[in-house]
């Protein structure tokens, strides 16, 4: 892959019930599931919009801790091996890693300076990941990312020095603080960062996935056994966010435009 440094190329679900993710997030999203073709793999599922591949389901390591699991992201690395040397070196712990993975890549999970986890890969295609894909139209893609974290400015140095990003401005929360884009240039924001402090949200990285219409896939959450925790609410661009709980309890965030009628 030839995705730019910090570019999300992959979601990942750690969840006890595989085929209860797969109930759910199918409903929500729209996404096609199929078991991976290789069998090294062990029984990890692949999901997207028809045949593209957005994220992967999986169970539990041998050895993760009962409670633990959700989303994370994996973000673009030119050199795996070097970048995890840049994470130490920047004041973050690599946990896990480097590896390969057959006919995948090479990753590592890495968590920043104020403990937030997140994983790095090369990945072994010479096509570009399509995970992450803004604009219009993408439904069943990744189009938004955001971080909660206790020391936003800290935070922001740390990925900028990682991935080449820097701070594109900003948007004041009042009381709430601000809510800081981050990203190449004012054209090129993957996400933001924000204050876990302020917000009382819980310190992770946090993913929002396009659906036609956020109403419909709200209730289809609720119906699902999923919960909302916030939303919907209107966004620059007129399209609406919505975070909610899938039926194991883990936080996964939709955006969208809303049902007409």
């Amino acid at each position: 892959m030839a995705n730019a440094n910090g570019t999300p190329i992959w979601f990942e679900l750690t969840t006890p019930d595989q085929d209860a993710a797969q109930k759910f997030y199918t409903a929500v999203t729209g996404w096609s599931v199929a078991p991976s073709p290789t069998p090294e793999h062990g029984g990890y599922r692949l999901a997207g919009p028809g045949t593209t591949g957005v994220a992967g389901l999986m169970t539990p390591p041998a050895g993760m801790p009962a409670g633990q699991g959700g989303w994370s992201i994996y973000f673009a690395s030119d050199d795996v091996d070097a970048m995890t040397d840049a994470v130490k070196s920047l004041g973050g712990a690599v946990i896990f890693g480097p590896m390969d993975i057959p006919q995948v890549g090479r990753f590592a999970v890495c968590s920043d300076p104020q403990g937030v986890t997140f994983s790095i890969m090369k990945g072994a295609s010479p096509e570009d990941s399509q995970a992450f894909k803004q604009g219009a139209g993408n439904h069943g893609h990744g189009v938004w990312i955001e971080l909660a974290t206790p020391d936003p400015d800290a935070a922001i140095d740390f990925y900028s020095a990682l991935f080449g990003w820097s701070k594109q401005g900003g948007m004041p929360m009042g009381e709430l603080g601000e809510y800081s884009f981050i990203g190449r240039a004012k054209d090129d924001c993957p996400g933001a960062v924000m204050s876990s402090v302020a917000t009382g949200a819980k310190a992770r990285w946090n993913w929002y996935i396009l659906v036609s219409d956020i109403d419909a896939a709200i209730e289809t959450a609720k119906a699902g056994g999923g919960t909302l925790i916030q939303g919907p609410d209107e966004i620059p661009g007129g399209d609406y966010s919505a975070n909610l709980t899938d039926a194991q309890g883990f936080e996964i965030g939709v955006v969208g435009a809303r049902g007409q009628g």
